[in-house]
C-alpha cells in the first residue's frame, strides 16, 4: 500500500489535485472553490478522502451509500453525478471488496441502473430485509430509491441507517438545501418538488458518527456547507438566488470531508485515481473507454447533459470522447509517476533517471 506521506505519495496526491483544479468548462469558479477548501480543509482532498475510505471500510466493513441525482428541466436527471457514482461503486468493489448502495429518487432508477451497467456493474434487487450480503461470482451494486415527499423519503433513509448500516456515506452532485431549507440550481432556479430531501439522511448519519464525504463543483451541492461562508464572497448566487424570500443557493449542510472540482464526475475520478494509487492496484482506476460507455449508457437510459439540456453523450458540455481522453491522460500520468513505464531496452521502470 502506498504511503501518502512518502515523497512518491505526496507527488501523486499533488498531481491528482492539479488535474482536479483545471477549469475544463470555463465556468471560472474552481480556483476560488479550491482556495476556500484549502482554507477550511488543508491538504490533498482526493488522497485524504481515499485514506479515510480505506481506513473506515477496513475497520467497520461495508456497505457504502452513495447519493446522487440532480434535476434539470421537468425533473430529468443530469449526467453529472450518476456516472461518477457508478464508477466509484466499481472502484470500491474492486479495491476493497465492499458493496455500494446508490441512493436516488424514484423517477431516476432506470437511468441509474443503466448507468451502473455502463460502468461494468450488475445491479441487483435491494434485499427485502435491507441487509447487504456478499454474493459470489458477480460484481454487484444496489440502487435504493426514495419518493419526493419528506415522510416517505425519511422512512426509507432511516431504514438504510438502522438496518443496512453503512460504513460511510458519500454524496456526488446532489442538491443541498440552503439555510432556509430550500433547494436551488447554481443559477438560482428553484427545485421545489423536483428532488427528495436527502440532507436529513446525511445529517442523521453524521450524528451517528458515520463519515460523510461530499463531491461538488458549484456550491449548491449537498456537503458544500463546509465552505458556505466563503461561497458568499465570490459565487454570484450564493447569497441571493434572485427569488425573493428564498435566500441564496449556497448549501448549508457541511460534509466531514469535501472534494471540489470543475465537474463533480471529474472530482469523483480524482477520488478513484487516489484509491487506485493508495491501494497500488491499477485495475481500480477505469480506463477512458469505460468512462465513455458509462456516459453513453446514462444518456440512453434517461440522463441529459447539464449544458445542452438534452440526451447528448456529454457531461457539463464536455463530450464523452473528451472525457475518455482526460481519464486516459490522468491514468497514464499516474502510471509514469508510479514507475509503470517501459525503458528503451524493454525493462520496467523510469530509465530516464539513469541517463
Amino acid at each position: 500500500m502506498l504511503d501518502p506521506s512518502s515523497h512518491s505519495g505526496k507527488k501523486i496526491a499533488r498531481t491528482i489535485e492539479n488535474f482536479m483544479t483545471l477549469d475544463l468548462t470555463g465556468v471560472g469558479l474552481i480556483g476560488n472553490l479550491y482556495d476556500a477548501l484549502q482554507k477550511r480543509q488543508p491538504g490533498p482532498a482526493c488522497m485524504n478522502a481515499a485514506s479515510l475510505i480505506c481506513e473506515r471500510v477496513r475497520q467497520v466493513g461495508g456497505p457504502v451509500v452513495i447519493a446522487t441525482g440532480f434535476p434539470e428541466g421537468a425533473g430529468v436527471p443530469e449526467t453529472d453525478g450518476p456516472v461518477g457514482a457508478a464508477l466509484l461503486a466499481r472502484a470500491l468493489f474492486l479495491g476493497l471488496g465492499v458493496e455500494t448502495v446508490i441512493l436516488t429518487d424514484d423517477d431516476w432508477v432506470e437511468m441509474m441502473v443503466g448507468t451502473c451497467r455502463g460502468a461494468g456493474l450488475a445491479p441487483l434487487a435491494f434485499p427485502s430485509d435491507g441487509v447487504i450480503r456478499p454474493v459470489d461470482f458477480i460484481r454487484p451494486v444496489y440502487v435504493r430509491s426514495v419518493p419526493k415527499d419528506d415522510a416517505g423519503c425519511k422512512a426509507i433513509t432511516d431504514g438504510l441507517l438502522d438496518v443496512t448500516k453503512p460504513s460511510l456515506v458519500i454524496s456526488i452532485e446532489r442538491p443541498g438545501r440552503n439555510d432556509r431549507g430550500l433547494y436551488h440550481g447554481l443559477g438560482g432556479r428553484p427545485l421545489d418538488g423536483l428532488v427528495a430531501d436527502l440532507d436529513q439522511f446525511f445529517l442523521r448519519a453524521k450524528a451517528q458518527g458515520i463519515p460523510f464525504i461530499a463531491i461538488g463543483d458549484g456550491g449548491n451541492e449537498l456537503g458544500m456547507g463546509l465552505i458556505a461562508e466563503d461561497l458568499r464572497t465570490f459565487s454570484p448566487k450564493a447569497k441571493d438566488s434572485g427569488h425573493e424570500g428564498r435566500g441564496g443557493v449556497a448549501a448549508a449542510t457541511a460534509a466531514d470531508h469535501l472534494i471540489v472540482s470543475n465537474v463533480s464526475n471529474w472530482g469523483t475520478t480524482g477520488l478513484i485515481a487516489a484509491l487506485s494509487a493508495l491501494l497500488e492496484r491499477p485495475s481500480v482506476f477505469h480506463d477512458g473507454e469505460l468512462e465513455r460507455r458509462c456516459i453513453e449508457q446514462c444518456v440512453s437510459f434517461g440522463g441529459v447533459d447539464g449544458m445542452f439540456m438534452g440526451p447528448e453523450p456529454a457531461v457539463d458540455g464536455i463530450s464523452a470522447a473528451e472525457w475518455a481522453g482526460l481519464v486516459t491522460s490522468l491514468r497514464n500520468t499516474l502510471d509514469r509517476l508510479s514507475g509503470r513505464v517501459i525503458g528503451w531496452k524493454g525493462q520496467s521502470g523510469d530509465w530516464r533517471q539513469l541517463k
